[in-house]
């Protein structure tokens, strides 16, 4: 996995490189500008209106290197110097004297009214502030920010959008941030780049390794980590020879009402293509013909109505739960699943409406047992939890309902966000928009609840199944686009994301 490290931790792994590599800060700087112009060249032509906006510190420091080695290879580059105080950083001052042995344009600017203009077709390369940000931006370099998001010229921001906090909310500070395209990290990502409301700022962002030593950050163990195919990968269990259905778990799937069969269908076509051995799938009685007939690899359990679930099988036999997509809110419902949370020891997966009536009935929260996973997209996580300001506060509600009720949290949308009982959250790095479709979340219940009967814990199940999810979401785009993208591809790309993995 990928620590997502707080700025104060990144800066100690820079000053630990410096010190024990060792390597002069303005080399580590130099090797940091290097990645991001081998980074940039693919995209760049030689006719390119580069524009490098600095500040005075070592962020303004990298733009300015940056800016000789483009000039070096006669790109045509402009840069523009926002002077806004007297002190400079000692970085800054040495890459602005080495400026001088290239052919490159230099504007100094002390207000927005002398700030150059900047067309459509320019390229910005924006190295105003670094991640060290302390206070929102407005006034004269407020003014330039703006200037530059209005002339819609491709922006890069190197480290951070200038303007953005790296480890706390910047939206309601009223501050001006740097809309960028593009945003190049040295070596970890930033927390912030997870934050949904911060996509407007941050665009596409990349992770460029620069070579800092890791025994600083071996040692370190960060609450917030990125899923990466490797680590995913390391909780996958191997098939052995001699194995049966009996091996891989029998899985219970109560889901389904009228209008809403679909979701058990996906729920367990997406169960059976993730390896369970067993699938029940416990369904109103209407729901009969249209299971057998779409899933004919499901069993069976009817419920005594036709048209909503109302009652609990016998349950002895299952080694996973999964509850909730199609459910319904019937009393009946409601009942049963009081009953199934108070009276069951096996894990369970809880999403959609089971997460609807438990947000009704908070006191039963009290009872779900440890290895429970709770997959509620934003709204169903408001009405679990409350509401926050901001897509931060979120994140961190999200971390204390995980730990008060010691549940596993699933909150699902771009980076889907597991917390887990420790207060640890794991974001993804799969998935794509295309997945913001009905029924994306049942296919992700039938993979949890898959996993969970074949003996994985439950975060392994909620790291593997999120991780395979998005990755065959992934897969399946790639042939169908974002637009015509529905659940059933999912569905449909989960063994070749199963295969991609090995």
């Amino acid at each position: 996995m990928i620590k997502i490290l707080p700025v104060e931790d990144i800066r100690k792994a820079d000053q630990f490189t410096i010190e024990n590599e060792p390597i002069a800060s303005i080399d580590l700087m130099e090797r940091a500008s290097e990645a991001c112009v081998e980074w940039m060249l693919p995209y760049l032509k030689q006719e390119s209106n580069i524009r490098i906006v600095c500040g005075l510190g070592n962020n303004g420091g990298d733009g300015l290197a940056i800016a000789r080695l483009l000039a070096a290879k006669d790109y045509k580059v402009d840069v523009i110097i926002l002077s806004f105080s007297t002190q400079q950083s000692e970085d800054f001052r040495i890459n602005l004297e080495r400026l001088k042995d290239v052919k490159c344009e230099i504007h100094s600017v002390k207000n927005s009214a002398h700030f150059p203009s900047i067309n459509a077709e320019d390229i910005v390369i924006d190295a105003i502030f670094g991640s060290g940000l302390s206070k929102p931006v407005k006034g004269f370099i407020g003014e330039c920010i703006h200037r530059i998001n209005d002339s819609k010229a491709v922006t890069i921001s190197i480290d951070i959008p200038s303007g953005l906090f790296a480890d706390q909310n910047s939206t309601d500070e009223n501050g001006y941030i740097i809309k960028a395209d593009y945003t190049l990290s040295f070596e970890f990502p930033k927390y912030a780049f997870f934050i949904p409301e911060n996509n407007e700022f941050v665009g596409d962002w990349h992770v460029l390794p620069i070579g800092l030593l890791t025994e600083f950050t071996d040692k370190l163990d960060p609450k917030n980590l990125m899923l990466t195919a490797s680590s995913s990968y390391n909780f996958l269990k191997s098939r052995r020879k001699f194995s049966h259905k009996g091996t891989y778990g029998h899985g219970l799937l109560i889901s389904g009402s009228t209008g809403k069969f679909g979701a058990a269908v996906l729920a367990a076509k997406a169960a059976l293509r993730t390896g369970i051995g067993l699938l029940t799938a416990h369904v109103p009685t209407k729901g009969n013909d249209i299971l057998q007939t779409a899933v004919p690899e499901a069993m069976l359990s009817l419920d005594r109505f036709e048209n909503y679930f109302s009652e609990i099988p016998e349950l002895n036999t299952y080694n996973a739960i999964g509850v909730g997509p199609g459910l319904g809110m019937e009393e009946q419902s409601q009942n049963a699943l009081k009953y199934l949370i108070q009276n069951v020891g096996q894990p369970i997966v809880f999403d959609a409406d089971a997460l609807n009536i438990l947000a009704e009935n908070k006191t039963w929260l009290g009872f779900l047992n440890p290895n429970c996973i709770l997959t509620p997209h934003p709204k169903e996580f408001e009405r679990l939890a409350g509401k926050a300001d901001n897509d931060f506060d979120r994140l961190e509600m999200l971390k204390d309902f995980a730990v008060k009720h010691q549940v596993y949290m699933i909150l699902k949308g771009a980076h889907t966000a597991i917390a887990d009982p420790l207060g640890n959250c794991y974001f993804n790095s799969t998935g794509n928009p295309g997945m913001a479709t009905g029924g994306s979340g049942d296919v992700l219940t039938g993979m949890l609840l898959s996993l969970m009967a074949q003996g994985y814990t439950a975060l392994e199940a909620s790291i593997l199944g999120v991780f395979l999810h998005g990755l065959a979401g992934d897969l399946a785009a790639k042939k169908k686009g974002y637009e015509a993208l529905i659940a059933g591809d999912i569905v449909d790309y989960i063994g070749k994301a199963f295969k991609k993995f090995y």
